[in-house]
């Protein structure tokens, strides 16, 4: 969680990209045992490399250099044109390029001894054509993989096959290949996942940031390098997938690996922990204003104009809820800046969800509330929080909280609320999902007495035996001006990070960060799958999956 000072000199492009090619060939972080001074020097190139990648200077080169290269080749099914990672952005992806006279879908099988098969439909860009480029995901690292390509017409039919041969290039990272499994997945899990692949969101290192695709069996399928910090969800919007690079830096990747947009926020925010997409494309993030004299972080909302890359400010929580903020004591940290000093993370927002009804759901760790905002990008206005009320004592924001229906406990630092609906619900009604941390604590508030809540830990030891965090699911319904519990069970203890994510109508992914541990459950608990990655420094910040039907794979 380290911002790097950026480097502003960029060599002509063609020198570029052979630099960037020679470092990622002969400088490898995974070598362990070499000496310190030269291992800090090559990760400073790697570093400088992979900044470089996010540049349109480069982008564009190697877009040319591609095209030279597949233009020159044979490029039919018997020979068709390959070459790994053309654009810098998945360090084990393979580009394809054939053609042929009769118009086909193509799916592929990777095979590798000692792995399990990874198969998908590749996306071509349509259905069935003559002309295949795509991308090939799920090649093993170091690894002779055998990649069998298959040919079917629109009836279905199989009409041509192809196997090549392709060793598979070394990771830059230093992740495993396959993922110590405590739990391997069940029938269930296994046929809900598919080839759909788990994106692991921020496994900070101090070396080098990816963000990692693993599959059902804990066999990783692609490194994505950024600039760093990490990226915090993938959004997708006309056949560009967008995800962070840095905390100034936003992307929109083509399904080939081409960084078709590279936008910067600029000198005023930073990028702080969540974004979502609008009804228009753009994308609405929460943020820090570097420009405060009061030094107040992670309580901005700002709009980024895909587009024009123009920034605007939305809303500033320090103004919306002033009298609370007044309550607070000026200490915290900057997660998004490990330099800054002296920071007052008063509220820390960790997440945003965008509604169609243009109002927007925030998730506040300092105060474990959940915020509804109403016209979020026109003239926000407080709707209504959820959570222990008494945080927000001897304030006039207590009458703002829906009424709780039930007997359980309110959150303790919840991460990743998840916004979704179904047709059994009435107008005004809907479902939120989310880690709740199960950890009270608030640096800016050191009166506040949290041993106080029921169901709440005050230890920050992930391993506590005592303590326990939970998937909780509640049906909000805002005419009756209430909230109640649908669902919940526990889950490892994370204090600090992690999410939640429904796949299924009985299955639940969730990210217990802090002890490195993401599995499958169904909805009364029961583990059907776990996996456990080793953490490069803390904790992983969160893990989705993605079914990436429309981008990588057809």
């Amino acid at each position: 969680m380290k911002p790097r000072a950026i480097k502003t000199t960029i060599v002509r492009a063609v020198a570029l990209i052979t630099a960037v090619a020679i470092i990622i060939v002969l400088y490898p972080i995974g070598e362990r045992n070499i000496n310190a001074a030269v291992k800090q020097r090559r990760i400073e190139r790697l570093n400088a490399a992979i900044e470089n990648i996010y540049t349109t200077d480069y982008q564009q080169m190697a877009d040319e250099t591609l095209s030279s290269k597949r233009e020159a080749a044979e490029a039919t099914l018997d020979e068709p044109f390959v070459t790994d990672n053309p654009y810098g952005t998945n360090t084990t992806s393979l580009y394809v390029y054939f053609t042929t006279e009769t118009a086909t879908s193509v799916s592929y099988t990777v095979h590798a001894e000692g792995y399990p098969d990874f198969s998908a439909t590749a996306n071509q860009g349509e259905d069935f054509s003559t002309t295949h480029e795509f991308v090939v995901l799920g090649l093993i690292p170091k690894a002779d993989n055998t990649i069998t390509f298959t040919l079917r017409d629109e009836n279905g039919a199989t009409v041509a096959s192809k196997t090549i041969n392709h060793q598979g290039p070394s990771l830059l990272g230093e992740e495993e290949v396959r993922l110590e499994q405590p739990m391997e997945p069940s029938s269930p899990a296994t046929q809900t996942v598919g080839n759909g692949l788990y994106a692991i969101l921020g496994n900070d290192s101090d070396d080098q940031d990816f963000m990692y695709y693993y599959d059902v069996n804990g066999v990783v399928r692609g490194e994505v390098p950024v600039k760093f910090y990490r990226s915090h969800r993938l959004l997708f919007h006309d056949d560009l997938m967008w995800f962070s690079a840095s905390t100034h830096t936003m992307v929109g990747m083509n399904r080939l690996g081409k960084l078709e947009k590279i936008l910067d926020l600029g000198d005023q925010f930073i990028l702080h922990h969540d974004y979502a997409l609008d009804a228009q494309g753009d994308i609405v993030l929460l943020a820090t204003d570097l420009t405060r004299s009061d030094h107040a972080v992670q309580d901005q909302v700002i709009k980024l104009d895909t587009e024009s890359g123009k920034v605007t400010q939305l809303l500033d929580l320090g103004t919306m809820f002033a009298d609370y903020k007044a309550l607070t004591d000026h200490s915290g940290i900057d997660e998004s800046d490990s330099g800054a000093k002296s920071r007052w993370d008063w509220i820390h927002c960790n997440t945003i969800q965008l509604l169609d009804d243009g109002s927007a759901l925030l998730s506040a760790r300092e105060t474990s509330t959940i915020i509804k905002i109403a016209n979020i990008e026109t003239n926000p206005e407080l709707q209504y929080m959820i959570g222990e009320s008494s945080v927000w004592n001897n304030t006039s924001y207590q009458s703002s909280f829906l009424t709780k229906l039930g007997d359980f406990s309110d959150t303790g630092g919840q991460h990743s609320i998840t916004f979704s609906t179904d047709d059994s619900l009435g107008e005004g009604q809907y479902y939120l999902t989310l880690f709740d941390n199960g950890f009270g604590y608030a640096m800016t508030r050191p009166d506040y007495d949290w041993t106080t809540v029921s169901g709440i830990s005050t230890s920050q030891n992930p391993k506590d035996e005592n303590s326990r965090s939970h998937l909780r699911k509640y049906l909000v319904d805002e005419r009756a001006g209430t909230y109640s519990e649908v669902n919940s069970f526990d889950v490892p203890y994370s204090p600090y990070v992690s999410s939640v994510q429904e796949i299924g109508d009985n299955l639940n992914l969730v990210d217990s960060g802090m002890q490195g541990l993401f599995g499958i459950y169904d909805n009364a608990g029961n583990l059907q799958a776990q996996y456990s990655m080793k953490l490069a420094s803390s904790y992983i910040y969160r893990v989705y999956l993605y079914d990436f039907q429309g981008f990588y794979f057809a």
